[in-house]
Formats: C-alpha cells, structure tokens, sequence
C-alpha cells in the first residue's frame, strides 16, 4: 500500500513570495521508493496523497527584525513610523542591530522622498518606502505587530481548523506547494500530508505533520541609483513605463546572476540556507532585474531549465524579447538542464532582432588545434583548450530615433555581445586567447556591416582588472611584458603582435574615473581602482573580492550618459559577504545609460 516514509522542508524559513514545496518520499505499493506525487485524479491502488496548509495565529503578535529576519524584533525606528514608512522596514532586534544599520538606514531615509514622490507606487512595490528621519525605541512586545495586520481573512478556503491555547488554525492551501503571502507574516505555517483511501475518500494511517519557522517578508536591497557622469542625479526622470526619457538614449544591464548548481552550502556557507534556495533568489532576481528597467538586459550564469521556465516567461510579461546560448557539453555529465549559458533579453518596443551569432570556444579550440599545434600535442592542447564557454551576439535595429543621427532611410543597427569566458585562474592562456577569439569574431561582424553599428560588450566574470585579458579589451594590444603572458604551454598566444583588434572600446564605468570632481562625486570615484579605472569590485565573496564584469562600448559611436552607481564595502553587511539576503547573486549589476552619435572615422 502507499506509504509516507519522511517529508521535510528544503528551506528552514518561509519568506513571503516564495514557493514552498516539502520533500515527500512515498513508498509505493510494488515496494518502490521516490518523490513522485500520487494526486487524487491518479490514484495508485486506491490511494492518493493529500495535502493541507495552514496558518497558526497566535493572540501574541510577533514582529521580525528587518535585518535579520530570522530574529524577532525589539526595536522599532519611531522615524519610519511618523512617516507612515513600511512598518516592516522599522523593526530592529537589538539596539547593536539598530546601531549597525544605521548609516545604511539614514541613506534610505534620505532618499525616500524623491524616490516616493518622483517613482510613485511602483518604486515602493520594488524597493520599499523610506524617509529622511530616523529614531529608534524599545518596541513593547504587545505592539510589535500591531501594524502588519496579518490573518485577519485567510486566504484559502475561510475555515478554522482548530483553537486550542490561544492559536487559530487557518487552513490556507489544498496543494503540496504553498506560496506564503504577506498575510502570513510572523506566523508559523503548519503542513499536513496523508494517504487516503480512493473508495471512501477518508485518510489512511497517521498524518504526517511539519511546521515551519515564522514567515518573513522578503529582504529587499537598498534602491542603486543611475548617476550621471556629469554628477546630475538622473533616477527621477522616468517615463510612464520607468526608463529613462531622454531620446537617443538606451540602457544596458548586465548581471552574472549565480547559477543554482553553484550556489551550495558548503561554498557560500555564510550566506542562510532560505537565502540561497533557487525559489527565494529567483524572486529576488527577478525584482531586482526588473527595476532597473533596462532596454537590454545581458545575464550570464542563467541555467537553461531555469531560462525556459522562469526568466523568458518572466520577462516576457514586462516586454522582453529573450535569447539565450547555453554551454556546450563536451566537458559535462549528468542532466544537460543543469547546465547554464548566457541571456539576452531586449525591449520590444525598443527594438527588434536583426540577426544572432552563437560563439562556441569549443569549436574554435579544435579548428585551432588543427591548424597550430603538432599532432603528438593535439590531445593534450585540447584537453587544456576545450571548455564549454560560449558567447552569444545579437544585433539589434533601434526603434527609437535621435536628432543628431536620423536620417530617413538609415537603419541604426546596436551589436551586444554577452559572454562568460572560462574562470580558472590556472587557464590564463585559455582566457586570454577566448576575448582575443570574440573580439576577432565582433571585428568580422562590424566590417561585414554596411551601416554605422553601435557596439556593446558584455563580459560576466571575464578576467580581473589589469590582466592580460582586460588590457586587450581596454587599450587593443597587450604589452609583451606582461607577466600573464609567461603561462603559454601551447604557444598559443605567439606573436603577441597578434594579440590586438581594432575595435574602439572603452569601458563605460571608466567614466566615473574621468568624470570632474564635484558634490557627491567624489564617493564614487572612491569605489574606483584608480590604477584600472575599473570598479574595486563587482564580485565579493569571503574568499575573493574584485572585479570581473564589464560593460564595454565604441567610443566612436556611443556616449555613456549615466551608470548605475557601485556598491561599497559599507553597502554590505559587516559581518557577510554577497551572495546575501539583500544581494543574491555573489556579483554586483552593471547598468550604463548610452547616448547615440555619429559615427566618426576608425582608430
């Protein structure tokens, strides 16, 4: 006969937004044993599992801390609460807790007027509504919660369970998986499963019961603004739909979001088990990613399950067009959904595919091979050259138009390249002959081009700055005293000479280092290396922190406009690391506001 053998919960803490889906390992009636539901419209011999959630409403009210969420709360910021702030956005669990926050705190509240008043409700949707005072008090444990008015009507169907020493059972789902609401809110979820029996619809054995820990509200990270390069703070001049209204103009993210299968325990051991769990950071993501409003978004990292049932449908509901290249597989085994590529998505109304280019370093590895390496070296310069990287070009027409380049009969044309080259640091050669290779395929493409074509480069964990790899982006060539040079076991590299392009790139978030001191500028030339020009990081982990992401351009086509401002060590939690509950990916967003010019001659 059926038979539930253990259920148990994959997360230990339900956040709000989440689904929630418990582990029930059944054995079945010819002895097997697996996590295949039996619903009551499959019966297996007569029986079939069901399910119910409920919500346990104690008369005691609870509050959570708001930076540790998994903490009740013991302070309030009396601030927040005069301006009618976000009540969950006020709660502290101890004055050191309060203490801590605070310089991250006051910037919020002294955003949170413009951000309001410019934005309007969608801005509070995604990031949570602040102001410019702040104050904190000791938060009596009979009002801790008055205002999160939670459970006051259950959500599904209206029926108490059960009320027993002062807790009201509110049955709230009739599935295996439940998405916690923000009715649910510092309350404890309580899950039952049960064999019943198909003929007399009653349950079969015992019930088997879990409960869960108190529900939080998802943690949502500071707003980033776009900083103008002339210093001017530009986030408030929005459209109706909330990008930027400056005609010419176009936005550019790119985000090395963190694939699921590498996002473990035993590597991000200080980053919480919820806030790495896939059903928690991709709602997180997905938020994020959606409030900065870009026309083309370039992700990396994007597992191919996870783009087709998540993020190209997501997307596709706020307008996006979705590309998407996955890794090739020479060098993998196991189930082929698991294995990430990079994404493209672009605005409809902003523009429209005009033809895509899928770069495998593989097959450019064993041409290579073939032509240079002598054959008693070919299997090993392959073992060494074949990964499963891969870079994936979209050229796309603009259907916006700019007085200084309309002209009638003129198509402009934006050519993105997103890619994620090998991370090895032992694989120097590897990665260096990897951008020489796509910044030779993006040349082909640009002289095959009989109209001006704007370029933009999109690298995810790419090289660090000042390597061999990010000199040839920055400056065309690399110095043949560059010590990366010395690791060439298969003389790929020889001449250097040939190590060059002629593409006129420059970083965008170099603009921050030549921008003019003024108010409010000098901050962000602080998070520059001044040595690079590039940020002092884009990923931070307990082990490794600075920069691999870029966002590259053609000067002789483009302007940077604006760029999403750096985070600082002082943005972080003290006592953590990205990915966080904040943050969840272990990269920090990119962003660049281009402004569109005529094309002038080649360097």
């Amino acid at each position: 006969m059926l038979s539930v053998l253990r259920v148990h919960l994959p997360s230990d803490i339900p956040i709000v937004g989440c689904e929630l889906t418990p582990y029930v390992l059944l054995r079945r009636p010819d002895k097997s044993v697996n996590t295949e539901d039996v619903p009551e419209s499959a019966p297996l011999d007569g029986h079939f599992m069901r399910y119910k959630w409920y919500r346990i409403q104690s008369d005691r009210k609870v509050a959570i801390c708001s930076v540790h969420p998994s903490e009740q709360a013991t302070l309030q910021c009396l601030g927040c609460v005069k301006a009618k702030i976000l009540v969950t956005k006020s709660y502290h669990c101890s004055p050191k807790c309060f203490s801590d926050a605070w310089q991250q705190h006051r910037v919020l509240h002294e955003r949170a007027a413009s951000a309001v008043n410019e934005n309007g409700a969608e801005e509070e949707e995604l990031f949570g509504r602040f102001n410019s005072t702040g104050s904190n008090a000791s938060l009596p444990s009979s009002q801790s919660s008055l205002s999160l008015a939670n459970g006051a009507t259950p959500v599904y169907p209206v029926a108490v369970a059960q009320r027993s020493g002062g807790e009201t059972w509110f049955e709230v789902g009739r599935s295996k998986t439940y998405t916690p609401t923000a009715d649910d809110i510092g309350h404890v979820l309580k899950f039952d499963c049960v064999v019943v029996d198909a003929e007399t619809n009653q349950p079969v054995g015992h019930v088997n019961t879990i409960l869960t820990s108190r529900v939080i509200p998802a943690p949502s990270p500071s707003p980033r603004r776009l900083i103008s390069v002339s210093g001017v703070d530009v986030m408030g001049s929005l459209d109706s739909d909330g990008r930027i209204s400056s005609t010419g103009t176009f936005t550019v993210l790119s985000y090395n979001i963190l694939s699921d299968v590498y996002a473990t325990n035993e590597i991000y051991s200080y980053c919480p088990s919820w806030a790495l769990s896939w059903p928690y950071r991709r709602q997180n993501l997905l938020r994020e990613i959606v409030g900065y409003r870009a026309d083309i978004v370039c992700l990396q990292e994007v597992q191919s399950d996870h783009f087709e049932e998540f993020f190209a449908p997501e997307l596709d509901k706020h307008g996006y067009q979705a590309l998407f290249k996955r890794k090739t597989a020479e060098v993998f085994s196991g189930n082929i959904l698991t294995i990430d590529g990079c994404a493209t998505f672009f605005r409809r109304d902003r523009f429209s595919q005009v033809k895509k280019y899928e770069v495998e370093f593989n097959k450019a590895a064993q041409s290579l091979t073939e032509a240079v390496v002598p054959s008693a070296q070919k299997k090993t310069a392959l073992g060494r050259l074949v990964k499963d990287n891969v870079a994936l070009i979209v050229v796309l027409e603009a259907k916006f138009g700019n007085q200084v380049i309309d002209n009638p009969g003129k198509r402009q044309l934006v050519c993105v390249a997103n890619t994620h080259v090998v991370v090895h640091q032992d694989l120097k050669d590897v990665k260096l002959w990897q951008v020489h290779t796509l910044l030779k395929g993006l040349e082909k493409i640009a002289a095959s081009a009989k109209i001006p074509m704007w370029s933009v480069g999109i690298l995810g964990e790419c090289c660090s700055a000042g390597s061999a790899p990010h000199a040839l982006l920055a400056m065309g060539k690399v110095d043949p005293m560059h010590p990366d040079l010395a690791v060439d076991p298969l003389g790929i590299l020889r001449p250097v000479s040939k190590l060059a392009h002629q593409l006129p790139l420059v970083s965008a978030y170099s603009s921050f280092a030549r921008m003019a001191v003024g108010i409010g500028l000098e901050q962000h030339r602080r998070r520059m290396d001044p040595t690079t020009n590039e940020p002092l990081f884009t990923n931070c982990t307990r082990d490794f922190i600075g920069t691999l992401d870029y966002i590259f351009y053609s000067a002789d086509t483009l302007t940077v406009e604006s760029l999403l401002e750096l985070l600082d060590e002082d943005s972080l939690r003290k006592d953590t690391a990205l990915p966080s509950p904040e943050w969840s990916s272990d990269h920090v967003a990119l962003l660049a506001e281009f402004r569109c010019m005529p094309k002038t001659t080649k360097r």
